[in-house]
């Protein structure tokens, strides 16, 4: 049987930008200014353990990739998350903690935080989406693109969301004072359609798309991209469901 032509890259943009925009939607993050205070801070400790997973979630894609150059991608990606060799420079989860501090998290309230059932679900869930691409003959494409859409597209999607409520706080004397989540917002984003990424590009997601579009045109079939990133929709989705009541507390 001959090979299915490839989806247009200018359509997959399309598609995923779409998604992107229905996931930043979502009754809780588009309404995201009007949640209690306390209802805020408890969403923040839960997505700080979603946080905490993206470092094991690239070891198990990186045990899983047999492409070495996009092998290459997601190690310079996850040793970013731990600046400096010596123990002086905090990793970007010591990063988080600072944020959430500055936000008025205390370590008390670190300390008592707890994964839900619905973030736990969230954390496995990406787990075994991450796991089951592995079983794939074009396992290096899925992976790359679940890295991509799951780990850094979705994510700047997200903090930008949060930042219009965040962002004032951390704002002192002209200086934007985050560590965490503004840098993130930034080096996670897409900035450039897929047609024009390159290596060379400064974020994360232009970087994996360097190497899944390659893949795209090789693999021929762009399917698994599409269902790929529909399911990452969906996992984040979930996660940010289990917030939905305080919204109806609020009377939205």
């Amino acid at each position: 049987m001959p090979m299915p032509m490839p989806t247009p890259l200018h359509e997959l943009d399309a598609f995923e930008d779409a998604l992107v925009a229905r996931f930043e939607e979502h009754p809780v993050l588009a309404g995201i200014s009007l949640l209690p205070d306390e209802d805020f801070a408890a969403l923040l400790l839960q997505r700080r353990f979603v946080s905490l997973a993206f470092t094991p979630s690239y070891d198990l894609a990186i045990d899983l990739l047999r492409d070495e150059a996009g092998k290459r991608i997601a190690r310079v990606i996850l040793r970013e998350e731990y600046p400096g060799g010596d123990g002086h420079t905090p990793s970007h989860r010591e990063d988080m903690t600072h944020d959430l501090g500055l936000l008025g998290i205390s370590r008390d309230a670190l300390v008592a935080s707890r994964p839900t059932a619905a973030t736990r679900r969230s954390v496995e869930d990406a787990f075994e989406l991450i796991a089951a691409s592995g079983a794939h003959d074009d396992c290096d494409l899925r992976l790359l693109t679940v890295l991509r859409f799951w780990g850094e597209v979705l994510v700047s999607a997200e903090y930008g969301r949060l930042w219009e409520r965040m962002g004032p706080r951390f704002a002192r004397g002209g200086e934007n004072r985050s560590r965490f989540y503004h840098p993130h917002r930034v080096h996670d984003a897409k900035t450039q359609p897929l047609a024009r990424v390159s290596l060379l590009s400064g974020s994360h997601s232009d970087r994996l798309a360097a190497r899944v579009t390659e893949l795209l045109a090789r693999e021929g079939s762009s399917d698994c991209f599409k269902e790929l990133e529909e399911r990452s929709v969906q996992l984040k989705t979930a996660f940010y469901d289990q917030f939905l009541p305080a919204l109806d507390r609020v009377g939205v």
